[in-house]
């Protein structure tokens, strides 16, 4: 099973358009450390030729145009992909807008949890993905939902999740308790390729590491987890919006609710920080934080890096 990153990056990328905070002033300067990241999403593929990307950014030309085997191959017909599915984590729009970038009339399923399943049907932009092309597919919480698209079985499989989180900023309802937010809003997905039974996790939005969460995730062999803030307060304290990493729906990195806290007990074999946003200083390679989390044993996710498992 091949898995590469397409995107590292929190909602907005790196450097976000109109962020002039120290780390995107660094990246735009090319300073030593600091690596450009577009914004969240995964490829996956069981055989090198059919893949399914998990979230769909609004980066996503630009990540497949980086990506040869997202692209037609030689001998494909004049209109063609190797992309046959797509399955979302949430309604968040840095999660789907770049569905929109797959509207060219090219079959392909959509598989994602019945709430963002409603939320798409209730804008009428992506009925430019017609639904006789793309088929959009409810993810059942739970239960382990063989991926197919276009007409081909890709060997791979979905177990989706809820997880602690936030409902998509777009969809919240200052009104109800915790926004709106129910079960189903956030999900986890565990990848499983059905020729060898490996399996992998993607969370790229989490709240926190709850015990149903921690008891799921031990002894897992590979895990890509919500790197967006090293702390709860970077937000603030960098002058760059008025909200918490809670407030956000997003777990810190540090601290003894953080990840590296989390995850040290569960004996995960690999550990990769995804989603993460331009406040956070591990984006500077020779920062202490990022010295912090890698003797924690984790990695930083770049946009391009491949996994086999």
């Amino acid at each position: 099973m091949r898995i590469r990153i397409l995107g590292s990056g929190a909602g907005g990328g790196f450097p976000q358009w109109n962020c002039n905070c120290a780390n995107c002033r660094a990246v735009r300067a090319r300073a030593p450390g600091f690596t450009p990241r577009t914004q969240s999403s995964l490829a996956v593929s069981a055989d090198g030729a059919n893949w399914v990307l998990l979230n769909a950014s609004p980066d996503l030309r630009e990540q497949i145009a980086a990506a040869p085997a997202l692209a037609p191959a030689e001998g494909d017909p004049v209109r063609a992909s190797p992309i046959k599915a797509v399955a979302l984590t949430n309604g968040d729009v840095d999660h789907v807008a770049g569905l929109l970038n797959l509207r060219e009339a090219q079959p392909f399923s959509v598989y994602a949890a019945d709430r963002v399943l409603q939320a798409l049907a209730a804008n009428p932009i992506f009925t430019i993905l017609q639904t006789q092309l793309v088929p959009r597919n409810e993810l059942h919480m739970d239960e382990a939902t063989p991926l197919t698209g276009a007409g081909v079985d890709l060997g791979l499989s979905i177990r989706a999740f809820p997880v602690p989180g936030k409902i998509a900023l777009y969809l919240e309802d200052q009104n109800a308790p915790n926004f709106g937010t129910s079960a189903g809003d956030t999900l986890g997905l565990e990848v499983n390729e059905t020729k060898t039974g490996k399996s992998f996790f993607y969370i790229p939005g989490c709240a926190k590491i709850d015990a149903p969460l921690a008891n799921r995730l031990r002894g897992a062999a590979l895990v890509f987890f919500d790197g967006t803030l090293f702390h709860e307060n970077e937000m603030i304290e960098q002058g760059l919006m008025g909200k918490t990493g809670s407030r956000m729906g997003h777990v810190n990195m540090s601290g003894e609710d953080g990840s590296m806290a989390g995850f040290a007990p569960l004996d995960v074999a690999r550990k990769i920080y995804v989603h993460i946003n331009n406040s956070n200083p591990v984006l500077d390679a020779n920062s202490t934080q990022r010295a912090a989390v890698q003797a924690a044993g984790w990695e930083v996710g770049a946009d391009g890096m491949e996994v086999t498992l």
